[in-house]
């Protein structure tokens, strides 16, 4: 319980959260990404590195490349 508390369940993680999923509807919206289909909505420049959240930030890649990628 304590692990959900510390990484789930903190301010920042909930902000961050709302902010992954209101950008996949973004996409979802623009037909660019439907559900099951295996991609996700990556940001071109990570948000840890002072990237935004607005849609020229962010593109459609697959899964597998987006958590190769991670946070270089």
């Amino acid at each position: 319980m304590s692990e959900y508390r510390k990484y789930h369940a903190s301010k920042r993680a909930k902000t961050q959260r709302a902010q992954r999923n209101k950008n996949r509807r973004v996409m979802e919206r623009a037909g660019r990404v439907r559900k099951g289909d295996g991609k996700e909505v990556d940001h071109k420049r990570p948000m840890a590195k002072g990237g935004g959240n607005g849609r020229k930030n962010l593109r459609v890649v697959s899964r597998r490349v987006n958590r190769k990628k991670h946070t270089k």
